[in-house]
């Protein structure tokens, strides 16, 4: 296959389907517009490593220029794409240049989503440009406020610990880490920050946000006052879904795709945060946040564009890294799982599995990776078992994951 392929986005999901498409055979043209003024980095090292000043931006880096340079991949950063003709099968960028193409992926990412009402001085930490910022206002001003109890808001948390600073964390849920792991993981988290000296406030509802004496001020609804140098709000991410809007395509959470990433428009596909991939199992469309997902999103979609067969799409998963300790975690949890904990050889080392009428469907482990690698082969093979089997601790997940289906390919 020859002509020109233009990608939208330069994080993962765009990097990867740009090298994809090379090592499948491809040797067309591919363009890859990046909004950012960086080539492509790592995003998960940006809350922990470039936060705490332990890794600067050249490490970052997914590829060196050179690298680009010899895969014959075109890169254009620092250069918005603003509109998508469908019918002509062009793009037009914010630098006023105008690109045909034989095939569009628009991996146009994610955005932090932001707290409604006044503006009060408050930082969102997204991309590698947030960092210096963030990190002069909380070390500077000595304490922040963390308005979010998930992954970027607990690693945030562990980092400023580490920078010296005073930290407190609210957030709306009823345990650290809720949306991706476990109440007894998200419990463990909450002891490692305890015993670092932070507090973590479950069940908030913040009714504001205030500039105070140089400061903020953040006051819940049941009239609980909190106070420091700076904010950080880490509520989450919304799909960059404008630009498809605007072109007509079909959109939800996040631009919709079939399994092969196909959009509601010819030779359109997408990938990564911005896609919302249908599942057949569930009958839904998913859209998955996660770094690893993001690179197995860019190997499909590439394959799918030259028209190669896409592997079964594998439970997603991700790691958060907190003063010192790795939780690894997969699949989706469900209030109503049921949970089954496997002890480790230490009480801080363990494996939580979420389970389904039997079947497992997600799982987190707390320094316990050849669990979780099993975990998430469990998982997508949608292995059933008894409450017994699962419990047992006698027979390893390695074993059970070595006896189960094969994933199959579409």
């Amino acid at each position: 296959m020859t002509g020109r392929i233009v990608i939208i986005g330069a994080g993962v999901a765009g990097a990867t389907a740009a090298r994809t498409l090379r090592t499948e055979g491809y040797r067309g043209e591919i363009v890859v517009f990046g909004a950012e003024a960086h080539l492509p980095y790592r995003r998960p090292m940006v809350s922990k490593e470039l936060l705490a000043g332990t890794a600067n931006e050249r490490r970052l880096l997914l590829e060196s220029a050179q690298s680009w340079t010899a895969l014959d991949i075109e890169l254009r950063p620092a250069t918005a794409v603003t509109e998508i003709e469908v019918d002509a099968d062009r793009v037009h960028a914010a630098d006023g240049s105008t690109l045909g193409y034989d095939a569009l992926i628009l991996a146009t990412g994610a955005h932090a989503r932001q707290l409604p009402g006044p503006e009060y001085g408050a930082y969102t930490l997204r991309g590698a440009a947030d960092v210096a910022p963030l990190r002069t206002a909380m070390v500077d001003g000595g304490s922040i406020l963390i308005v979010g109890g998930g992954l970027v808001g607990c690693e945030v948390a562990a980092t400023a610990r580490g920078l010296g600073v005073q930290v407190e964390v609210v957030h709306s849920g009823p345990a650290p880490l809720a949306r991706v792991v476990a109440p007894v993981v998200g419990e463990h988290c909450r002891k490692l920050h305890a015993d670092n000296g932070v507090v973590i406030h479950d069940s908030v509802m913040l009714d504001r946000i205030d500039n105070a004496g140089g400061g903020i001020r953040a006051v819940a609804a049941d009239g609980r006052e909190w106070s420091a140098a700076a904010t950080l709000i880490a509520i989450g991410s919304e799909p960059d879904t404008a630009l498809a809007r605007r072109a007509g395509l079909a959109v939800g959470d996040g631009i919709l795709v079939d399994e092969y990433h196909t959009t509601s428009a010819p030779n359109i596909f997408a990938a990564g945060d911005a896609a919302a991939v249908y599942d057949a199992d569930c009958g839904v469309h998913i859209r998955s946040e996660q770094w690893n997902s993001a690179q197995a999103h860019g190997i499909a979609v590439a394959k799918s564009v030259l028209g190669r067969d896409v592997a079964r799409a594998e439970a997603g998963w991700g790691w958060t890294t907190q003063y010192g300790t790795t939780i690894q975690f997969a699949g989706r949890p469900d209030p109503d799982d049921e949970i089954v904990v496997r002890p480790g050889d230490t009480e801080d080392r363990f494996v939580a599995l979420a389970l389904r009428a039997g079947r497992l469907t997600a799982a987190a482990a707390v320094a316990r990776p050849a669990d979780l690698r099993a975990a998430r082969s469990l998982i997508t093979a949608r292995t059933t078992h008894d409450h017994r089997t699962w419990a047992d601790p006698a027979i390893t997940l390695t074993e059970l994951a070595a006896v189960s289906e094969p994933v199959g390919r579409h």
